[in-house]
């Protein structure tokens, strides 16, 4: 499953990576984690202080990955609007949902705050990079100057991670698809 180069602490991570999205910190047992890193017994408290540890160690992971990915359209070419059309519409795996907004959900992560800090971390600098995206579009009269940035990014973030859930409850990706095209007709610069 992963490829001969990357040492045992990486087949853990990306291990539990995997079944914390899949099946939240739970669900994600020791023996689940070293069954999928191909990993024998003791790896993981060799290499690890425990399942906590580990978790963090594979949250902080996500949340980095989410981070740059976000950073990618949000920090590319374009308009404001353009940029922030970019991220809703970039290419996700809707039904699979948000490898870090579905750990929100989980509560046992939310009860730690260890493990919750990544999350809210990655989620307020989406939101901070988005108000900041829709504070340039004011100044250059592209969005109405009445607009608030971070009411906008907070609204952007919820129709992403709100998508999710709609797509995930009907098994389509339509409604998540629906949310980010209602949102950009409301954003969508006017005619002067």
């Amino acid at each position: 499953m992963y490829s001969e180069g990357m040492s045992t602490s990486e087949r853990l991570i990306e291990s539990t990576r995997e079944l914390l999205w899949e099946r939240g910190y739970v669900g994600t047992s020791p023996k689940a984690i070293l069954e999928r890193a191909g990993a024998g017994q003791g790896s993981m408290y060799h290499h690890f202080k425990g399942k906590p540890d580990l978790a963090l160690a594979a949250i902080r992971r996500t949340a980095e990955e989410m981070r740059a990915t976000a950073a990618g359209v949000l920090d590319g070419p374009g308009t404001p609007y353009q940029r922030i059309e970019a991220y809703l519409r970039r290419e996700r795996d809707v039904l699979r949902g948000c490898p870090i907004g579905r750990l929100t959900m989980d509560p046992d992560v939310i009860a730690s705050a260890e493990l919750r800090a990544p999350v809210d971390e990655t989620l307020d600098w989406i939101r901070e990079r988005i108000a900041g995206i829709v504070e340039e579009g004011k100044e250059q009269g592209q969005f109405a100057s009445l607009l608030d940035g971070e009411e906008i990014a907070a609204a952007v973030v919820a129709t992403v991670q709100g998508g999710y859930v709609l797509a995930r409850a009907s098994g389509s990706p339509a409604a998540f698809d629906a949310g980010v095209r209602g949102l950009l007709s409301l954003l969508a610069p006017r005619p002067a």
